[in-house]
């Protein structure tokens, strides 16, 4: 992609960041300068996974023969890939690597259980690796320490939107729809909270691998031409999960197709299933906006999920007495947040600064995030 905005300052501050979520997609690079307050996002490059490496990512999420051997290689498998998008995207600009002050790569996230009695989170992206490709130091494993202090490790970007889009006069609410959706509560005067309210593009996206061939419902489409299934809707929506109070995070470990199958007959159209996961998604997106967020009086979008017109109609409609509006519109492309996130918890990180919320992930207190990987 070419530049999108720069707010020019006499000495850039380069950082990278590297963001691959849940949807198994692939991943989105950024570079930005953060030699002010508020950071300029320079460029952006989009990598997608290919069908092998999407497939080995998806079978690490259930335990397998000769498993860490499997990690292992994956685990250096996807920091040539995240190399490879680095090297792209500063040799289509002229950026030598020894400009950029580091790149914070939130990795391939194959397990999430921050419960106390497990409390573990793990990405896949071997760091030093990248390092080394790159030349360019390296911080990774942000979830860890926040998971140490007793949270939940997730999510962590609720700290950034804080930092960007927080009005002293309004009531805001950032949602990012990605494989799991999440919801930043940034309230006028009270504490910032933020949690995972449960899928986004994660359902829709595997139903629609299965059946059509394809990555995605581009644009719902393919949702839109089925009815959503009343009874089965409603079974979906009684899952504790989404009854339980924040802080809280979730992953594939609870949402899945092998959970979604658990609760269809057989019989029901494919088309329907789709204008189902849908509606499920939407759904939870704004009941928990109404029963946990109630005074939002703005809500903007990001995430791939973001772009799905029906979905993102649907949430217009469900929420007719709130302002709902993509994250464009406050200067930040939808698209690219999040891997801005963790290019500023890198900043953060090397700075010698907190990157969690303690009322968000419920840790102990704020902890400077991450590990660094020096070049």
């Amino acid at each position: 992609m070419n530049k999108i905005y720069n707010e020019a300052c006499s000495s850039p501050v380069y950082y990278i960041g590297i963001m691959s979520g849940t949807s198994l997609d692939g991943i989105d690079v950024i570079l930005a300068d953060f030699a002010s307050q508020r950071p300029s996002l320079l460029y952006t490059l989009y990598q997608p996974y290919d069908r092998d490496l999407r497939h080995q990512i998806l079978d690490l999420h259930q335990s397998s023969n000769n498993e860490l051997h499997l990690v292992s290689m994956l685990n250096n498998k996807l920091a040539k890939y995240y190399a490879n998008a680095v090297i792209n995207l500063l040799n289509k600009h002229n950026i030598k690597p020894d400009s950029i002050t580091a790149i914070g790569c939130h990795g391939q996230t194959i397990r999430h259980c921050p419960e106390p009695s497990k409390g573990y989170s793990i990405q896949l992206g071997n760091a030093s690796l990248l390092a080394e490709l790159t030349g360019i130091t390296v911080v990774a494993d942000f979830r860890s320490r926040d998971i140490a202090a007793g949270g939940q490790g997730a999510p962590l970007v609720p700290a950034f939107h804080q930092l960007m889009f927080q009005d002293q006069k309004i009531n805001r609410a950032i949602v990012n729809i990605g494989g799991i959706s999440n919801i930043t509560n940034l309230s006028s005067n009270k504490k910032i909270i933020g949690f995972d309210c449960g899928p986004g593009n994660l359902l829709m996206d595997a139903w629609c691998q299965r059946h059509l061939g394809t990555k995605y419902d581009n644009n719902g489409i393919w949702a839109e031409s089925g009815e959503v299934i009343p009874k089965l809707l409603e079974e979906l929506i009684s899952l504790e999960f989404f009854s339980i109070p924040p802080p809280k995070s979730t992953g594939r470990e609870i949402f899945n197709l092998t959970w979604l199958e658990n609760h269809l007959s057989g019989n029901e159209k494919i088309e329907d299933v789709q204008a189902t996961l849908l509606q499920l998604t939407c759904t939870t997106i704004t009941n928990a906006i109404r029963k946990w967020i109630p005074d939002t009086s703005e809500v903007y979008l990001c995430g791939g999920g973001a772009r799905n017109i029906a979905l993102s109609t649907k949430i217009r409609i469900s929420l007719l007495n709130k302002k709902v509006a993509l994250t464009d519109v406050l200067g930040i492309d939808a698209d690219w947040l999040e891997a801005l996130s963790f290019a500023w918890l890198a900043k953060q990180t090397i700075q010698g600064l907190p990157g969690n919320l303690p009322s968000v992930t419920n840790a102990k207190g704020e902890r400077i995030l991450g590990a660094i990987y020096q070049a």
